[in-house]
């Protein structure tokens, strides 16, 4: 069976709400889907202080979990155009992965999260691309079959780079259905394309 790991990082819930629905989209297929967050650098009171959403039902990853799966999809909210460093520091800490090629073929997504409509999604997603495939994965983006992206009547993420959500400023905005369901369309793709390549 295909085995399918959706990594985020998520400080206050979006990108966790955007991974849940790429997992819907996975699991659709029939593959084997786990969620999976990348551990908090910020002490607990400092997190609490700044309103994390510290109650996340996902485990922790480790490094050695990569391993296991024919994709990995992964995501994390915008930091200035980049990846959050929560997510930078777990991928950072997989070079003995990188140096005995165990990436090598999987296929590889990305999705985020942003304040702003400008915010630095796709920027963001390319980051973690740029990892991807220095890790010798297969990227798979979100391409124009979801129709969604292209919607001009409403404020929506998405891009051909991944699936994306935007948050507003004060965190207030939740995920659209339009951006749950380019997140599901991801996340579908993603597993139809491991199936292919390692069926």
């Amino acid at each position: 069976m295909t085995r399918i790991l959706v990594l985020y990082y998520s400080a206050y819930g979006h990108t966790e709400i955007m991974a849940n629905a790429i997992a819907e989209g996975a699991l659709a297929t029939g593959a084997h889907v786990d969620v999976k967050r990348v551990p908090e650098l910020v002490p607990e009171s400092v997190a609490r202080a700044s309103h994390f959403k510290i109650d996340q039902a996902a485990p922790a990853a480790t490094i050695d979990d990569l391993r296991d799966y024919d994709a990995i999809i992964v995501g994390t909210g915008t930091r200035f155009g980049r990846m959050s460093s929560q997510m930078a520091t777990f991928l950072d800490r997989a070079g003995g992965l990188w140096a005995q090629g165990a990436l090598n073929g999987k296929v590889g997504a990305a999705f985020t999260s942003s304040a702003t409509q400008h915010g630095g999604q796709e920027t963001t997603l390319f980051s973690i691309i740029t990892n991807l495939l220095h890790f010798g994965m297969v990227i798979v983006g979100l391409n124009y079959g979801f129709a969604g992206q292209t919607i001009l009547d409403d404020v929506t993420g998405g891009s051909p780079y991944g699936a994306s959500t935007i948050a507003g400023s004060d965190g207030a905005r939740q995920p659209t259905e339009n951006e749950l369901a380019g997140a599901r369309y991801l996340g579908r793709v993603v597993a139809q394309t491991a199936m292919k390549l390692h069926g």
